[in-house]
């Protein structure tokens, strides 16, 4: 774990460095901001944070991309993945280190948002265990988002493509939601069970959903699998 600790804070370390990196979090931070100031137009006693927190999962599919995208890519591109590669550390250990990075950073960007539920306290008298439920769901979800952003930075040298991609599969596992309300069956159930956002409706509400969880460490595995042996395949090139 040495190695891994090791190029995580060479990553954290280059994430607070960059210039997209805080353009990044005050988006996220202004954003869900927003959201907040709007979610109190309801009654103060009952606010609660699912106004800004179900939001911020759509924000995180649209920004996570921007946070993976360099993180392989750039080396294919610099030819500093070879020299990695070729390095005394495992495959895995490389993969596993840039995803804590990644995810360090985002859950840096989420604690920010934790002034929001300090104000939700002063103004009112909301329900902790929503709170500590959603935030839990934040940080999982941004966890199976960085790692679908990795995985696609892994399969190309141009960050670009690499951020279009990982947005798309985003996109597509967050509004394939919307499909399944169109539908019934087995076909629905199919859909709900795949979709990103669906998951994330348990732990908005309260609820400590096992399912979503399972669910969400499931996507992270695969896709940090993925990139393993996309990693692996560029040593054969």
């Amino acid at each position: 774990m040495r190695k891994t600790a090791a190029v995580a804070w060479k990553e954290v370390r280059s994430y607070f460095s960059s210039p997209m990196a805080y353009a990044v979090a005050g988006v996220f931070v202004g954003l869900t901001g927003y959201f907040f100031v709007d979610g109190l137009s309801g009654p103060i006693p009952e606010a609660t944070v699912r106004p800004y927190t179900d939001s911020a999962t759509f924000v995180l599919v649209l920004l996570a991309p921007l946070l993976t995208m360099r993180l392989l890519a750039e080396e294919h591109k610099l030819g500093t993945s070879e020299l990695l590669l070729t390095a005394p550390i495992r495959d895995w250990e490389v993969a596993l280190g840039k995803f804590l990075a990644s995810l360090f950073f985002f859950v840096a960007s989420i604690a920010l948002t934790l002034f929001y539920v300090a104000l939700l306290y002063w103004v009112g008298n909301p329900d902790t265990g929503p709170i500590l439920t959603a935030y839990l769901g934040l940080v999982l979800f941004a966890g199976a988002a960085l790692s679908i952003g990795l995985f696609t930075s892994s399969i190309t040298d141009n960050q670009i493509v690499a951020a279009v991609l990982a947005a798309g599969a985003l996109l597509m596992l967050t509004v394939i939601q919307l499909a399944a309300d169109q539908t019934s069956g087995v076909i629905a159930t199919v859909l709900s069970e795949v979709s990103m956002a669906e998951h994330y409706g348990d732990f908005s509400r309260g609820i400590l959903s096992l399912r979503g969880v399972v669910y969400y460490v499931s996507v992270i595995v695969v896709f940090l699998f993925l990139t393993v042996r996309s990693l692996e395949s560029r040593r054969w090139r």
